[in-house]
């Protein structure tokens, strides 16, 4: 009897923590994973040199990088010299479109991830967008990921040959915290995510993330049962430029996608 092929998902994976669990995600579902890591300049590149552990970790086919350079284009304060945002008060977290916003940035990883697909035969592109995480940024919402699926089926050869290319955002309702649990339940490598940090003047132990959007995901209901041997495992290590595994700063994570 001749063998099923099988099923694939390409996954955006930075190395943070929202798409270390949506690649877990894609695994519990029964694909192949293929991790696509895109490096367009950004700050927190240094996420980027955990994903071969996590891919290894999750058993992936394979893992690939792509190099994009979006600091020619600028317009962020993650890829320009912009200042990123700190101690916003709360009232301006989640209105209009904050620095750290950079312009186009899912579209272009989603078009990098559906050219791939089509040539690996995936059936599904696994991203780890977090509307409920969501502090202003138009590329995270539902409908964004909904009018993506539409153009992969209009503006692709297995689109208009009658296939499709699904978008996934397993994690898009929930909060940080069932994020972290989801993760755990699933034994996704979360002691090999990163998180961008800044220092304090305390050091390494009081190490927080001042990201914009932090404080909107810091609410004070996050309850996460975390093993203490990860936290211990990931509370000691400042990785350079500032930055912390990200299950060491549950409840001010930074943006972990």
């Amino acid at each position: 009897m001749a063998r099923s092929p099988a099923k694939r998902a390409v996954v955006l994976c930075s190395g943070g923590l929202d798409s270390t669990v949506a690649a877990a995600e894609a695994k519990a579902a029964g694909h192949e994973l293929y991790l696509l890591s895109v490096n367009y300049g950004q700050r927190h590149a240094v996420e980027l040199k955990r994903v071969p552990e996590i891919a290894a970790a999750l058993g992936a086919k394979r893992h690939l990088v792509v190099e994009v350079n979006l600091r020619a284009i600028g317009g962020s304060a993650l890829t320009d010299a912009v200042p990123v945002p700190k101690d916003r008060p709360d009232k301006e977290i989640g209105s209009g479109i904050p620095p750290t916003y950079v312009p186009a940035r899912n579209t272009l990883l989603l078009a990098l991830a559906l050219g791939w697909a089509e040539v690996v035969q995936a059936e599904a592109i696994y991203f780890g967008a977090n509307v409920l995480d969501y502090s202003g940024y138009p590329d995270c919402r539902p409908e964004f990921l909904r009018a993506f699926e539409a153009l992969a089926r209009l503006g692709t050869k297995v689109g208009v040959e009658g296939g499709t290319i699904r978008v996934e955002a397993p994690l898009l309702r929930m909060t940080k915290a069932e994020i972290i649990q989801r993760g755990l339940a699933l034994k996704a490598p979360l002691h090999l995510t990163i998180a961008a940090t800044t220092r304090t003047s305390r050091g390494a132990r009081a190490a927080v993330a001042t990201v914009a959007g932090c404080a909107a995901r810091a609410s004070p209901k996050l309850r996460c049962p975390t093993p203490s041997s990860i936290v211990r495992g990931v509370s000691d290590r400042i990785v350079g430029g500032g930055t912390v595994p990200c299950t060491a700063s549950l409840r001010k994570s930074s943006s972990c996608t």
